[in-house]
């Protein structure tokens, strides 16, 4: 998907890649992302700063079955208007093997499930949006889909409830903006673009697994290796 949309202009930037311990999430991957895509900014942001300051800087510590992302977005709109100090966006993922009819996977406290929207997303949805255009859409019908490799597949309407194996992907997107006049309606954009984002990744990674299936690690990792190398060139 990173390299479906970088070109000369736009793109991702693979800064770090590599290994890492840490006392909650134990081992796993680091990486530490620039990406920049100013095209698929909202016209009304682009009001307040030139197009080229539009970036997200993304740190990720990937550590299956739990992830978390962090990013500073639009760190140089900061840089270059003042105004823009106070945000924060951030994405905890816990993954598990079940139909999503989990509660309370990430442990939230009674103030912070009172909070809580919980939208459920299915990857073999045909709905699109604006967001879902932006990023690049999946155009494989996941209603006629079988991998040739497992025999998973088709998704016919219910398959959470038949498919096996089958696991969730619960996500905590947690996000901030504090400006008046316009911060509810950025929170709005991003929440709609990530929630896009999710479903078109687990949307490929599903449509791809012909391509991954029975790969081991070491084999991911030069993939990983080779991808960042093309898309930072």
């Amino acid at each position: 998907m990173q390299q479906q949309n970088s070109n000369g202009d736009e793109g991702v930037d693979v800064l770090e890649n590599r290994p890492f311990e840490h006392d909650v999430f134990g081992r796993g991957q680091y990486t530490f992302k620039v990406y920049r895509f100013q095209s698929k900014a909202p016209a009304w942001l682009k009001t307040f700063a030139p197009a080229d300051a539009l970036v997200m800087h993304e740190e990720a510590w990937n550590s299956y079955p739990r992830c978390k992302t962090v990013s500073n977005t639009f760190i140089d709109l900061f840089l270059q208007c003042p105004y823009f100090t106070k945000f924060s966006l951030t994405i905890e993922t816990v993954h598990k093997a079940d139909n999503g009819r989990s509660d309370n996977v990430h442990n939230l406290s009674e103030e912070q499930l009172a909070a809580r929207q919980v939208e459920v997303l299915d990857i073999a949805s045909t709905a699109r949006d604006y967001w879902s255009y932006a990023i690049a859409s999946n155009n494989v019908d996941f209603s006629k889909f079988k991998s040739k490799r497992t025999g998973r597949g088709p998704l016919s309407e219910g398959w959470q409830d038949r498919c096996n194996p089958v696991m969730t992907a619960y996500k905590l997107v947690t996000i901030d903006a504090p400006y008046w006049g316009f911060g509810y309606r950025l929170e709005q954009a991003l929440l709609a673009g990530e929630r896009a984002l999710f479903l078109e990744s687990h949307r490929n990674c599903f449509g791809w697994i012909d391509e991954w299936f029975g790969m081991t690690m070491q084999q991911i990792r030069e993939i990983e290796q080779q991808s960042g190398s093309s898309l930072n060139e």
